[in-house]
C-alpha cells in the first residue's frame, strides 16, 4: 500500500500509526504557534497591561467555544462508529446534523456573549485600562464565535474523514492569515488590541468557513459529505453526551483559567497574570502533541470498535501508551532547556516579569510527564463511545482536582503553589485514568488481543 494512503480500516503498525497522526499534531502545534504570534505582538508592540488584558477575557470566548469541541469529538466518534458498521449514508447524515447544530449554537452563544462580557471582565476583577483593553478585545471574538466553533468540529472530522492532512493545511492558511494580519494590524498599523483580534476572527473564517464548501463537494474523496440535515434528537444527545469529556475538558480549562487568574491578582498582581498567559500560549506547544495524538488515534480505534475487531483495538492500545511514554520524557526534557529562551520572547523587556514568568513556566513544565496519559484516556473512552467514563476522567482532571489544588497549595506554597497546581491535579487524574483502563477491560477487552 501506498504510504499516502492510509485508511481507518488498516492494521496499524507504528510507522501507520505515526504517520496518521501527524498531520493532526501538526495542525494542533500550527494553531499553538499563530497563538503566540498573537501575545508576542500584543506583548512587545501594545504593552504588559494589554497583555494581561487579553489572557484574561481570553478563556471566557474559548469557554463558549467548547461546543465545537463536544460535537466534534462526541460526534466523530458515532460517525466513525457508523462508517465501521458501513453505512455512509447514514454517516453522512448524521456528519450534517452535528454541523448544522454547531454553527445554529455558534449565533445564539456570540449573541449571548456580546450582552455578558462586561459583566464577566468586571467580575474578573478587570478595571480601568485593563476593562477597557478586555471588552475591546472580547467583543471582536465574541462576534466570530459561530466559525470559531466550526474550526474546533472539524478538526476531528477531518480525520475521520480520512483527510487529516487537510485538516492541517486549512490549519496552516488559517495560521497563516493570523500571522501576517498580527503583524500588519498591531505591529505596522498598530490597532492595538483590535487588531489582534480582527487577525483571529479572519483566521477562524478560513479555518472554519471554508471546509464547509469542501465536504458540500459530492466529487471529493472524503469518507463522509455533508447534505440535507434531518432533526435527529436521540443521535444529537448521543454525540453531546459522547463528547461530554471534550466539553467538560474545555469548559474546566476556562474556568479554572479564570480561577488562576483571580490567584494571580492576588499574589502578584498584573505581572502574575501576564506569567500565566505567557505559559498559557507557550505549554500548548506542548499539550498540543498529546492533544493532537488524541484527536487523530481516536477515529480508528472509533471504527475496528465499531467493525468488531477488538484485535486491532488492543494493538492501538498498547501502541498509543508506549509512544505517549516516550513524548512524554522527551517533552518535558526539552521544555525545560527552551523555557528561558520563551519566556524572554514574551517578556524580556521587563526583568522582573521575565523572572518571575521563568520559574513560574518551569514548576508548571513538571505536569508534561504525565499529562498525556491523561488526555489519551479521556479519548480513548471518547472513541469507544463511553462518554461517562470520559467525562468523568476529564472532570476531575480539569476542574475538581485543579481548583482544589490552586486553592489549597497557595496557602501552604506562597505563588508557586499557584503553578505546581496542575501537576498536582495531573497526579491525582493518573490514579484515576490507570483505574478506569483497569476496570472498563471488562466491558470493552481492549487490554487482550
Amino acid at each position: 500500500m501506498s504510504k499516502q494512503k492510509i485508511q481507518l480500516s488498516d492494521h496499524f503498525d507504528y510507522s501507520r500509526l505515526i504517520r496518521f497522526v501527524l498531520p493532526c499534531i501538526g495542525t494542533m502545534l500550527f494553531t499553538s504557534i499563530y497563538g503566540i504570534v498573537d501575545g508576542l505582538c500584543v506583548s512587545n508592540f501594545v504593552g504588559k497591561t494589554a497583555f494581561a488584558a487579553v489572557n484574561l477575557i481570553m478563556p471566557v470566548p474559548m469557554l463558549v467555544g467548547t461546543v465545537g469541541f463536544m460535537l466534534g469529538t462526541g460526534g466523530s466518534a458515532i460517525v466513525g462508529i457508523t462508517l465501521g458498521e458501513g453505512d455512509n449514508a447514514k454517516a453522512d447524515r448524521y456528519f450534517s446534523l452535528f454541523m448544522s447544530t454547531a454553527l445554529i449554537a455558534g449565533i445564539v452563544l456570540s449573541v449571548l456573549g456580546m450582552l455578558l462580557l462586561r459583566p464577566v471582565a468586571m467580575m474578573l476583577g478587570a478595571e480601568g485600562e485593563m476593562l477597557d483593553y478586555a471588552l475591546r478585545y472580547g467583543r471582536v471574538l465574541m462576534l466570530s464565535l459561530p466559525t470559531f466553533i466550526l474550526q474546533n468540529m472539524f478538526q476531528s472530522f477531518f480525520v475521520t474523514a480520512e483527510k487529516p492532512h487537510l485538516g492541517f493545511y486549512f490549519t496552516v492558511g488559517a495560521g497563516c492569515t493570523n500571522i501576517v494580519l498580527d503583524v500588519l494590524l498591531v505591529g505596522i498599523l498598530h490597532w492595538s488590541v483590535e487588531g489582534a483580534a480582527i487577525a483571529t476572527m479572519l483566521s477562524q473564517v478560513v479555518g472554519g468557513l471554508l471546509p464547509v464548501f469542501y465536504f458540500l463537494n459530492r466529487n471529493n474523496t472524503s469518507r463522509i459529505h455533508l447534505c440535507r440535515p434531518r432533526f435527529e434528537d436521540k443521535v444529537l444527545l448521543n454525540a453531546c453526551i459522547n463528547g461530554s469529556s471534550e466539553l467538560m475538558t474545555n469548559l474546566s480549562m476556562s474556568l479554572v483559567n479564570i480561577l488562576y487568574n483571580y490567584q494571580l491578582l492576588r499574589f502578584a498582581g498584573e505581572n502574575g497574570v501576564a506569567a500565566y498567559g505567557v505559559i498559557m500560549y507557550a505549554c500548548f506547544l506542548f499539550i498540543a502533541v498529546y492533544v493532537g495524538y488524541a484527536f487523530g488515534s481516536a477515529p480508528i480505534v472509533s471504527f475496528h470498535y465499531g467493525a468488531g475487531n477488538r484485535a486491532e483495538v488492543h494493538n492501538l492500545y498498547e501502541k498509543s501508551l508506549r509512544l505517549i511514554a516516550v513524548v512524554a520524557v522527551t517533552l518535558t526534557a526539552a521544555s525545560m532547556v527552551i523555557i528561558p529562551y520563551v519566556a524572554r520572547f514574551f517578556v524580556g523587556y521587563d526583568p522582573e516579569l521575565l523572572a518571575l514568568t521563568s520559574r513560574a513556566f518551569r514548576l508548571f513544565a513538571l505536569s508534561f510527564v504525565i499529562m498525556g496519559f491523561n488526555v489519551y484516556a479521556s479519548s480513548f473512552f471518547t472513541a469507544l463511545g463511553d462518554g461517562v467514563t470520559s467525562a468523568l476522567i476529564s472532570f476531575l482532571r480539569t476542574l475538581v482536582f485543579q481548583i482544589a489544588a490552586v486553592l489549597i497549595l497557595p496557602a501552604i506554597l506562597g505563588i508557586d503553589g499557584i503553578w505546581l497546581a496542575v501537576t498536582a491535579a495531573e497526579l491525582a487524574a493518573l490514579a484515576v485514568s490507570a483505574a478506569m483502563f483497569v476496570t472498563k477491560d471488562k466491558v470493552f477487552h481492549y487490554r487482550k488481543a
